[in-house]
C-alpha cells in the first residue's frame, strides 16, 4: 500500500515547516526522510501518523485519501504502525504482553513468532528494564509490526543505540521489513542509516525536498551540491571557468575531469569527491597539513598558500609538509549554478 503526499504545506505560526511537499513512498519499500534537525521531516511523519492535522494538501494511502484539510483521523483510526526513538514499551508489562498489546485475543498466539523474527525468542517473560537497549528496540519493532499495519512510520528508531549495535539492528530491521512487504517511512538525520535501510531517500532542507530517488541516483547524480556532500563525501568549493575546464583554489582541472556542461555563470559551485582524486608530487602544489588512517585509506588534509583546506582519501604513502597537486578522476567533478 503506497503512501503519497500531495502539495503538503505546514506552518507553526509564522514559521513555514513544510513547503509544497510531493512524493510517493512506494508499496512494500522502505523510504527514508533524511535531513538535519528542523528541516521538517518529523513534522511530515506527524502528519502521516495523525499526530498533526493537515493544513494544506492531502495524504493518500493505497490511492485513497487518508487525511486532508477536511478530515484528519486519529492515529488509531489509520492503517499505520508507529515506532519511535525510545521504543515506548510499557514498563509494567512483560515483553510478550507488550508485543501482543495491539493484537485481538484470537491472535495472541502469534507473539512468539514475532519475537523469533526479531531475535528475541524465549525472552517473552522479561520486563523492559531487564532488556538491553538493542533488545528494547527489537521488541518495539515487533510490537509495531505484530498488527501487520500496511504502513509503518519510524522516527529516529536507532538513535539511542550504540554505533556497533545500531549497524546490526538496521540490517535486521531491513530484513524483517522487506520480508513482510510493509510500506515504511523512516525519519533519520544519519546518511549511513539512510543508505543502510532505504530503497528510496527524500533529502530535505528547510521544509522542501531537494531530491528524491534511490541511493544510487543520489550518489551518482546529485541534484544539488548539498546532496553530493551528504552521500559522496564531496566538498563544495567555489569554481570558475578555465578554458574548457574549471579552476578553483585547489587547482586547475581539464574538461575531462568535469561531468556535464558548465553553468552559464562567472562563478559556480564545484563538487570534488574525496575518493575520486589522485595526488601527484608537485613542488608548487598544495601542502599536506594532516593525514590519518581511516581503515584501508588515509584521509589527507591539504592547504593552499592562503590556508584554505581540502580533504582527499588515498592509499598511497603520504608525508607531512610534502606538496602535491590534485588529479581528479575523469568525470568526477560536478558543477552547479548558484541560486
Amino acid at each position: 500500500m503506497s503512501l503519497e503526499f500531495r502539495h503538503i504545506a505546514h506552518a507553526y505560526g509564522d514559521v513555514e515547516a513544510l513547503k509544497d511537499i510531493n512524493f510517493t513512498a512506494p508499496a512494500g519499500e522502505i523510504t527514508c526522510l533524511l535531513g538535519a534537525s528542523g528541516c521538517g521531516k518529523s513534522t511530515l511523519l506527524g502528519l502521516a501518523a495523525g499526530l498533526l492535522k493537515v493544513q494544506a494538501g492531502s495524504i493518500h494511502c493505497g490511492g485513497e485519501v487518508l487525511a486532508d484539510e477536511k478530515q484528519s483521523p486519529p492515529p488509531e483510526a489509520r492503517p499505520v504502525g508507529l515506532m519511535f526513538q525510545d521504543g515506548a514499551l510499557f514498563p509494567h508489562m512483560t515483553l510478550a504482553k507488550n508485543v501482543g498489546f495491539g493484537l485481538p485475543r484470537g491472535r495472541r498466539g502469534e507473539v512468539e513468532g514475532w519475537l523469533e523474527q526479531v531475535g528475541l525468542s524465549g525472552l517473552g517473560g522479561r520486563y523492559p528494564h531487564e532488556l538491553s537497549g538493542g533488545q528494547q528496540q527489537r521488541a518495539a519493532l515487533a510490537r509495531a509490526m505484530a498488527p501487520e499495519p500496511p504502513v509503518l512510520l519510524m522516527d529516529e528508531p536507532f538513535a539511542s543505540v550504540d554505533i556497533v549495535l545500531r549497524r546490526k539492528l538496521r540490517r535486521d530491521c531491513r530484513r524483517v521489513l522487506r520480508a513482510s512487504e510493509t510500506t515504511t517511512l523512516l525519519v533519520t538525520h544519519d546518511p549511513d542509516e539512510a543508505l543502510d535501510m532505504a530503497d528510496r531517500i527524500a533529502v530535505m532542507e528547510a521544509g522542501r525536498i531537494v531530491q528524491f530517488g534511490t541511493p544510487a541516483e543520489l550518489h551518482e547524480a546529485p541534484a544539488a551540491p548539498s546532496v553530493g556532500a551528504i552521500f559522496g563525501g564531496a566538498q563544495i568549493v567555489s569554481g570558475w571557468r578555465a578554458g574548457a575546464g574549471v579552476e578553483c583554489d585547489f587547482g586547475t582541472f581539464d574538461a575531462e575531469s568535469v561531468a556535464g556542461p558548465l553553468p552559464d555563470a562567472d562563478e559556480f559551485d564545484l563538487l570534488i569527491y574525496a575518493d575520486a582524486v589522485r595526488l601527484a608530487e608537485d613542488e608548487n602544489g598544495l601542502i599536506v597539513r594532516d593525514h590519518h588512517l581511516m581503515g584501508a585509506a588515509s584521509r589527507v588534509a591539504l592547504a593552499d598558500e592562503q590556508g584554505n583546506e581540502i580533504t582527499v582519501e588515498t592509499r598511497a604513502p603520504i608525508d607531512l609538509n610534502q606538496r602535491y597537486r590534485l588529479v581528479p578522476d575523469a568525470g568526477s567533478i560536478r558543477a552547479f549554478a548558484r541560486d
